[in-house]
């Protein structure tokens, strides 16, 4: 149980890098000595500092001393390979910290639990597995971008509690200001996020999290047809954009036209995003788009947003495909949230 309760505080703090460390993992790690938390930290930005490196920084003067005491407690196995920064196993052993905790062994081969032997051979008591199945449901999107390499897929809809996700061609906002927020947030947690031309020429989406303090992703509008405004948010270039379809002339910065066939390859494009080190993709619609997707058997998790708006009629939402289990139910104030995972997906 002791074990358990530290591991769930590094689960917490590893969640504060959500959407800053892709195409990392998010980790968490915490310093105890003698029942007492003397350092935590996490790996806050790609790039920077590891959460080991910042759990040890964390440690005040007067608690150094400890170190050689504590035992230390990973979300995920401390890294065993130079990449933007030094091995984190080499830290542990320059610390000379006798114990440490690992809830998930890391799957990527340049690490694959060579970590854990190192330690051991240094002399380290080590000890895996503690909340595994906790564990790995928060780096499940690290976890199958490394095993499968290809990235997390992510359905996301809004229907009334008739099933329609909208009115034909026009503009239908089902879900309330508290759920709008929720979903910036999800968005700037993935890296990248899809649209259909008529969802992006009937909702004019910006595709932003200007309702929740985080990072754009990557935006991909379908528009093989040319169908868009030049004055359409997605056409703005403010963020760095995907539009499938015809080059535009214009003085563009942060958007990539691509030429596509008459219908977009959907394993084409996730193979452009793994290309790009994009691990996650939150695909928003249409329902057209949204059912090629479940057809292909193509998604990970699904998101379906639903309140007591009545519309008598209007364009269908998918249905849930076999194979789905349900996780997860969160409620605003207005609305219904029911989270899905593929089977399997879910540790």
């Amino acid at each position: 149980m002791v074990h358990e309760s530290f591991m769930r505080r590094c689960f917490d703090l590893a969640r504060l890098g959500a959407g800053h460390v892709s195409p990392n993992p998010m980790v968490g790690a915490v310093l105890v000595h003698e029942g007492r938390i003397i350092g935590e930290g996490w790996h806050q930005r790609y790039g920077e500092a590891h959460a080991e490196v910042n759990c040890l920084r964390a440690v005040s003067t007067e608690n150094q001393r400890f170190i050689e005491q504590s035992t230390l407690y990973c979300s995920l196995e401390p890294c065993f390979h130079f990449g933007k920064t030094p091995p984190c196993v080499d830290l542990v052993l320059q610390q000379k910290i006798p114990r440490v905790v690992i809830s998930n062994t890391d799957p990527n081969p340049l690490v694959a639990g060579q970590s854990i032997i190192k330690m051991r051979e240094a002399g380290i008591t080590v000890t895996s597995g503690v909340l595994a199945a906790e564990g790995a449901q928060l780096n499940r999107i690290f976890f199958k971008c490394i095993r499968e390499q290809k990235p997390y897929v992510i359905l996301k809809w809004a229907q009334s509690s008739d099933g329609f996700i909208g009115k034909q061609g026009e503009r239908t906002v089902i879900s309330g200001p508290a759920t709008q927020r929720l979903v910036h947030k999800w968005r700037s947690e993935t890296d990248a996020i899809l649209v259909g031309a008529t969802t992006a020429l009937v909702d004019n989406p910006r595709l932003d999290t200007r309702f929740y303090p985080g990072s754009v992703p990557l935006r991909i509008v379908l528009d093989r047809q040319r169908r868009l405004p030049r004055e359409h948010h997605v056409l703005d270039d403010t963020a760095e954009t995907w539009i499938v379809g015809p080059q535009r002339s214009g003085p563009w910065q942060r958007t990539l036209f691509i030429q596509a066939d008459e219908k977009i390859k959907i394993p084409d494009l996730l193979q452009k995003l793994q290309e790009a080190r994009r691990t996650s993709l939150l695909v928003e619609g249409g329902a057209n788009l949204l059912q090629q997707f479940l057809d292909a058997g193509l998604w990970d998790e699904i998101r379906i947003i639903e309140n007591e708006q009545y519309l008598g009629s209007g364009v269908p939402a998918p249905g849930l495909p076999s194979g789905t289990v349900f996780i997860e139910k969160i409620k605003t104030r207005t609305d219904e949230v029911r989270i899905f995972f593929r089977s399997g997906t879910c540790a």
